[in-house]
């Protein structure tokens, strides 16, 4: 049966409504040129960018990470034109309890390879969870990836993504949790930095955690066959500070 013409315009606005001016990862539209291409982007020629290189550091007695996510039904899973992505329109996902503030999860996605460098080594793969507080404040947690045993979670989400850019989907009877994306120890690098992608909006904290998590080759391929280079190149810090957890 054909889908009415106003269903397919309403799938399409759904996938595009992100962002109103296109851009990409390379060519005409790519890094370089993010800020010309819409006043709503003129914050990626900001100083506080990121993704950076990480490398000194300030070793300091940070609080500890607290994340409380929760298991709940997959129902917002997207393949956006960027990544794959999963949505929280509400507060299913959990929280993130980081430098004394109570943070939201809104979403996780994923790049390849990592965007954020550890004294210039670059991961294979990485996770953004990304979190908000209810005062609007926004905190990214960057997971690495490397190659190593498959993840349970990530086999989920690959098992149901969608070849093709499209609109929100739910998984009926799947569930998930980004607990399954963490490593077994949170300790971690801290900076202020930005969004990675349009509109980079800045003053997001991002917390890089040390340790790496696993995918196999097989699901770092899956995902490489979609998207086999979405990441911003490093950015300058100007003179940010990056801090360590000790």
């Amino acid at each position: 049966m054909r889908k009415p013409a106003v269903l397919v315009l309403l799938a399409t606005a759904m996938v595009h409504a992100q962002w109103k001016t296109p851009w990409a990862y390379n060519g005409p539209t790519g890094p370089e040129h993010w800020g010309d291409l819409d006043p709503e982007y003129a914050a990626c020629k900001g100083r506080a960018q990121s993704p950076v290189d990480i490398r000194a550091t300030v070793k300091e007695n940070l609080p500890l990470l607290a994340f409380q996510y929760k298991s709940a039904p997959l129902k917002y899973l997207i393949n956006n034109g960027k990544t794959i992505r999963v949505n929280y329109h509400d507060a299913s996902g959990g929280d993130l309890f980081a430098l004394g503030v109570r943070y939201h999860l809104t979403q996780f996605h994923f790049h390849r390879p990592a965007e954020d460098l550890v004294n210039g080594k670059q991961y294979e793969m990485v996770a953004h969870l990304m979190h908000e507080s209810d005062d609007k404040k926004a905190a990214g947690v960057a997971v690495l990836i490397r190659a190593g045993h498959a993840n349970e979670t990530v086999r989920k989400l690959w098992d149901h993504m969608s070849p093709a850019e499209g609109p929100e989907r739910e998984i009926p009877g799947v569930e998930v949790t980004a607990a399954g994306l963490l490593p077994p120890e949170f300790a971690y690098y801290t900076y202020r930095g930005s969004l990675s992608a349009p509109p980079c909006t800045e003053d997001v904290v991002w917390f890089v955690l040390k340790t790496p998590i696993e995918l196999s080759r097989q699901q770092i391929a899956a995902f490489a066959k979609l998207y086999p280079d979405d990441i911003r190149p490093v950015q300058p810090l100007n003179g940010r500070i990056i801090r360590e957890s000790k």
